[in-house]
Order: structure tokens, then C-alpha cells, then sequence
């Protein structure tokens, strides 16, 4: 005797075997590595930290009308530098490439339908 698969079974026995996939890639594999590397940095963290802090004095001071082009090129030197740093720069590039294989997913996995997967599943309203 034989069960026969529902539909709505059958795509949700796809999407966690699709999701096993993706941990397995090694683009994944990488990204992992690489953001674990910029959370075990503690130097590194306090980096971004004050980076951040930074970032929301500029946007207090955009708000309030007093931000300068000198402050918005001094955040912007401060990213650079940041995002310069050897472990960073990998963990920004292992984010782009693992996004990059997830949207060409979205893409194969969106073609039959007449929705966009990754946009729908996001759940925001979008026309």
C-alpha cells in the first residue's frame, strides 16, 4: 500500500531538502566561517562598534539639520577602513556570494511561478 504525497507535503519535503542543500554549499560553508571570524574578533568588534556609534552621531546630526560634508566624509573614511580590514573584507565578500547564489535560487524556484518567491516569502506588501 502506498501514501500518496499531498501537494502541499511535497513542497515542504522540497523546501527543507533545498534548505539541507544550501548548508552544504561551499559558498555557504564560507560565509559561516568568515562571520564567525569577525564575531570572535574582539578587536575587530569594538570596531564596528565604534563605527556604529559614528554612523548614529551622523544620522542624529543629519536629522537635526547640523551634519556637515566633512562629517559624512569622515564616516565614509571610517567605513572604508573598516570594511579594509582583512577579516571583514572576507566576511563582506563571502555575504555578497552567498546572497548572490540565494537570489539566483530565488530565480530558478520563481520561474514557474507568476509571483516572485524570495519578494512574496519576505512577506512586505509589494504591487
Amino acid at each position: 500500500m502506498s501514501i500518496e504525497t499531498t501537494p502541499d507535503a511535497r513542497a515542504t519535503e522540497l523546501a527543507e531538502e533545498l534548505g539541507d542543500a544550501i548548508t552544504e554549499l561551499p559558498v555557504y560553508e564560507a560565509f559561516l566561517e568568515a562571520k564567525e571570524a569577525v564575531t570572535e574578533d574582539d578587536e575587530l568588534q569594538r570596531e564596528m562598534e565604534e563605527f556604529e556609534r559614528l554612523r548614529e552621531e551622523f544620522l542624529m546630526s543629519r536629522e537635526a539639520g547640523t551634519a556637515t560634508n566633512d562629517d559624512l566624509l569622515e564616516l565614509q573614511a571610517a567605513q572604508e577602513e573598516l570594511h579594509n580590514k582583512p577579516k571583514m573584507s572576507t566576511y563582506l565578500e563571502a555575504k555578497s556570494d552567498i546572497e548572490l547564489r540565494l537570489q539566483e535560487l530565488d530565480h530558478i524556484i520563481s520561474d514557474p511561478l507568476a509571483v516572485e518567491f524570495g519578494e512574496t516569502a519576505g512577506g512586505c506588501c509589494q504591487d
